[in-house]
């Protein structure tokens, strides 16, 4: 077997590839990324010294480049995306680019090369926000803000080439994902490292936003179960079931820290922001997936992740993120009161 993982050195990705490697001992893998900001070369470089392993730098909606690369695998496993919902709210070119063109280069190969399985990953944010009750595989994709409609397109032009070309594709949904590698312009790594510095953590609105928390081990786990067992044509939606307020999340981290709650700033909410995400997830786990672990104690070795690995995230909190961090967090309402 031979997998090609697209955006491999992202956060999820490079998960997958490391869970990869650790799991499937005769399996060949090649990681292929732009590299912008977000992608990593430090989030793989322990995966160098395997002979099965390749890097590859480059875009997903380079033709003539893809065209070179899927020949020869047996799966390609797509995580390549703009994934930042702020960053979309202020520029969406990028994240329709890389989502749509980019996913249509690919299955357009796909297509001459009809034996290779092609797994879509995607968000629960594309069903939306539910007041009640959880999304299912069938229920309405309905985003509201640029980045979910962006991967909205790209599961609808995945699942379009199954229907229309006959193509092995297969599409998963997951929930909120935490855990090591994750850059930290997200809710998650941006409060720990926060609070390692000593720096208030910027909390949108009251706080009372919900999000299902996915330890990024249990997705990458379930992916390759979707991988190996699921049906083409299929989608899989993969929740955790720890649906938490971001204010009882962030209270987590300062207790898990020893930090007091003066550090949270309720800063001005962002345009759009979806109030709850909820999936049913009844189709992989009766497959026989469920999380390893309790969300405390995978909240609690992620913290410890970040604080063992300054090295790799204090390097990223520099130059353009300063800049991206005054804007987004520092100007908003309520983070000097």
């Amino acid at each position: 077997m031979k997998i090609l993982i697209t955006g491999g050195a992202g956060f999820i990705g490079s998960n997958f590839a490391r869970h990869i490697i650790r799991n499937r001992p005769d399996w060949g893998v090649t990681v292929l990324d732009k590299l912008t900001y977000a992608g990593n070369p430090a989030n793989v470089a322990d995966l160098k010294s395997y002979d099965r392993f390749q890097f590859v730098q480059g875009d997903i909606c380079d033709p003539h480049l893809m065209a070179e690369t899927i020949p020869g695998h047996d799966c390609i496993v797509n995580f390549a995306a703009e994934t930042h919902v702020d960053r979309s709210l202020a520029r969406a070119d990028d994240f329709l680019r890389t989502a749509l063109i980019g996913t249509n280069v690919m299955l357009e190969i796909v297509r001459k090369h009809k034996d290779i399985r092609y797994i879509q990953i995607s968000t629960d944010e594309v069903y939306g926000s539910f007041d009640i009750g959880s999304a299912t595989e069938e229920s309405p994709i309905v985003p509201r803000n640029p980045y979910s409609a962006s991967k909205a397109g790209g599961d609808l032009l995945a699942l379009s080439y199954f229907k229309s070309f006959g193509l092995d594709v297969i599409v998963t949904r997951s929930s909120n994902n935490f855990g090591p590698f994750q850059y930290p312009e997200k809710v998650m790594p941006l409060f720990i490292t926060n609070l390692l510095e000593g720096k208030p953590i910027p909390l949108y609105g009251d706080g009372m936003n919900i999000r299902d928390w996915l330890f990024v081990e249990d997705n990458c786990t379930a992916i390759l179960l979707a991988l190996e067992e699921g049906n083409a044509g299929e989608v899989y939606n993969i929740g955790a079931g720890n649906e938490i307020p971001n204010i009882k999340m962030t209270k987590a981290l300062l207790a898990s820290l020893g930090k007091p709650e003066s550090m949270i700033r309720l800063v001005e909410d962002r345009p759009g922001h979806d109030r709850r995400y909820s999936l049913e997830s009844t189709k992989i786990r009766s497959m026989g997936w469920e999380p390893a672990s309790t969300f405390q104690d995978q909240l609690a070795s992620t913290v410890s992740w970040y604080q063992s690995h300054e090295d790799w995230w204090k390097p990223l909190k520099s130059g353009e993120f300063k800049e991206y961090y005054k804007k987004m967090y520092e100007e908003r309402k309520g983070y000097y009161e």
